[in-house]
């Protein structure tokens, strides 16, 4: 049975290639190239004219060399371009928060990657993500610091069908420790962090690069006065505190809304001010992976955040209200990832905030 392996560069996807292998697959390996600085005006993206990305393709063409196994390499610049990114700048120009690298999961690696997949002949695709699948359940992983359900929460349920996740059962230590027992030149690469297309550099920095920011008021919201000037809406987050504009702040302010009619940013003293917590939200874009519609759950408003005990209201297909006792910073543009237990139901957008019923004015 042929299997195509999504190879990103990384240690996860590498080892997930020598499972299989081990498994008597016949693994292909295939590469997507999804960002050129060159192309994407991106110059900080160059480091001594080589594209972050080529670099990956590079270890990965070395990783399936050790392997013993062909890479194949496909470019989805254009794709990913005209589904992820245009997506990311359009809802910051919103005022939200967005989550691109659901959006290339949904968009990208879990749809035109299988279309790719099926013409190298798969029957079964794989990739490094790490997460497991029984029958037609998607769980979470073992490893519950790396689990990545979160991310794959748009993902349509067919697409799961041919899919395996080899690494699912592991964690990120035992996966390390194959690596380097295999001599993969990959066994010690650092993780990529934060969202893909900026990795590591100044969030702020690379985002003026494709919209200009318009500074505006600071206001604090408690008393209303002008506290300061922020350099564009698109700059900030709910919850956010550091790099917020205000020098000096030693009263501790976070961002807890955004006006961009009037190009307002809002903000409150204090980490659990009553401006940052909520009880009620509005779920649009719901995908679901389950066939489950439970009524109680629990849901996770950011990758990172603790499972939140929530009661469901159905109200479309697309569209549903989540009541918890009280969460901070909930933050419209995220996504918010549905579960039973260690299932993933499937999940939406945050389209709306509300606390004791009503909307929050200053979101």
């Amino acid at each position: 049975m042929k299997v195509v392996v999504g190879i990103s560069g990384g240690v996860d996807s590498a080892v997930a290639a020598y499972l299989l292998l081990k498994e008597g697959y016949d693994v292909v390996g295939l590469f997507m190239k999804n960002w050129d600085s060159h192309i994407n005006n991106d110059p900080e993206g160059i480091t001594e004219g080589i594209c972050p990305q080529e670099q990956d393709f590079i270890d990965a063409k070395n990783a399936c060399d050790i392997l013993g196994i062909p890479l194949y390499r496909v470019d989805f610049i254009k794709e990913y371009w005209d589904n992820v990114f245009t997506y990311f700048l359009k809802e910051l120009e919103k005022g939200r928060t967005p989550n691109p690298d659901i959006m290339c999961n949904k968009y990208i690696k879990f749809d035109l990657f299988l279309k790719e997949a099926k013409k190298l002949g798969a029957d079964k695709i794989a990739t490094g993500h790490y997460a497991r699948k029984e029958g037609n359940k998607l769980l979470r992983a073992v490893d519950l610091n790396k689990d990545q359900t979160y991310f794959l929460s748009q993902v349509k349920v067919d697409n799961f069908k041919d899919i395996l996740f080899p690494i699912g059962h592991l964690t990120k230590p035992e996966v390390r420790k194959i690596a380097k027992e295999i001599g993969l030149n990959v066994a010690n690469k650092k993780d990529s962090t934060g969202i893909c297309f900026i990795g590591e550099r100044h969030y702020q920095q690379f985002v003026q690069n494709y919209i200009k920011g318009k500074e505006g008021d600071i206001i604090n919201v408690e008393t209303n006065e002008v506290i300061g000037k922020h350099n564009g809406l698109m700059n900030y987050t709910i919850g956010q505190r550091r790099n917020v504009g205000l020098s000096g702040d030693d009263k501790r302010h976070y961002v807890c809304g955004k006006n961009v009619e009037k190009n307002i940013l809002y903000v409150a003293y204090g980490e659990d001010n009553k401006y940052l917590m909520s009880d009620e939200a509005v779920i649009e874009e719901m995908n679901y992976i389950s066939s489950e519609k439970p009524t109680f759950a629990t849901c996770k408003f950011r990758y990172r955040g603790e499972d939140v005990p929530i009661r469901i209201e159905y109200l479309s297909e697309k569209e549903i209200v989540i009541k918890y006792d009280s969460a901070k910073a909930v933050t419209p543009g995220q996504a918010c990832v549905i579960y039973l237990g260690n299932e993933c139901i499937g999940g939406g957008i945050i389209k709306e905030v509300r606390k004791n019923g009503e909307k929050l004015w200053y979101l």
